[in-house]
C-alpha cells in the first residue's frame, strides 16, 4: 500500500514539474495497461464460453456405483479443444426449491473430471456425495454442478 502511494506521489510530481514529457509517457502506459486488461478479459470471456459447452451430468445412482461414493457424474467435451483439467462443487436441491442443502465444509471432497479430455469425448465416475443437511435423503434430491472452473488446450 505504502509503495502503491509512492508510485502515485512520484508520478504526480513528476507530471506537475515535467509535464512535456511525463504526458506522453503517461498515456503510453494506460495504453499499455488497457490493452493488458482488454487481452485478460477477452481470455476469460472465452474460456467461459468454452465452459459452458462441458456437459456435466450428476445423478444419485447407489446400483452403479458401488461403496461409499454413489454419485454417478458424466461429462462430455463439446468443445473443440482438449479440456486439461475441470474442477466444482456440487450442490443438492430439493424439487422445485432454490435452497442449497450441500453444506460446504473445510473437509469436504474436491470434485474434479478427469483430465485430458478430448473434444467429443466423455468421461464417467463414480464420486462421493457432499455432506447435506440433516433430515434430507440423497435419493430424494437433485445434483448440479457449480462454480466450475477448468483450462483447455491451446
Amino acid at each position: 500500500m505504502l509503495i502503491g502511494a509512492l508510485l502515485i506521489l512520484t508520478w504526480l510530481v513528476l507530471l506537475i514539474r515535467y509535464p512535456f514529457r511525463a504526458v506522453p509517457i503517461s498515456l503510453g502506459a494506460v495504453l499499455g495497461l488497457a490493452l493488458v486488461a482488454g487481452w485478460v478479459l477477452w481470455q476469460e470471456h472465452r474460456e467461459e464460453q468454452l465452459l459452458a459447452r462441458i456437459e456435466i451430468q450428476l445423478t444419485h445412482d447407489p446400483r452403479r456405483c458401488a461403496g461409499g461414493q454413489p454419485l454417478h457424474v458424466r461429462l462430455h467435451n463439446h468443445t473443440d479443444k482438449k479440456l486439461q483439467s475441470l474442477q466444482w462443487e456440487v450442490a443438492a436441491y430439493a424439487p422445485g426449491s432454490r435452497t442449497n442443502l450441500a453444506r460446504r465444509a473445510y473437509d469436504a471432497p474436491d470434485y474434479q473430471g478427469a483430465g485430458g479430455l478430448q473434444p467429443g469425448a466423455s468421461w464417467e465416475s463414480c464420486l462421493p456425495l457432499p455432506l447435506l443437511r440433516a433430515g434430507y435423503r440423497a435419493a430424494t434430491l437433485e445434483f448440479r454442478a457449480e462454480r466450475v472452473q477448468g483450462r483447455f488446450e491451446n
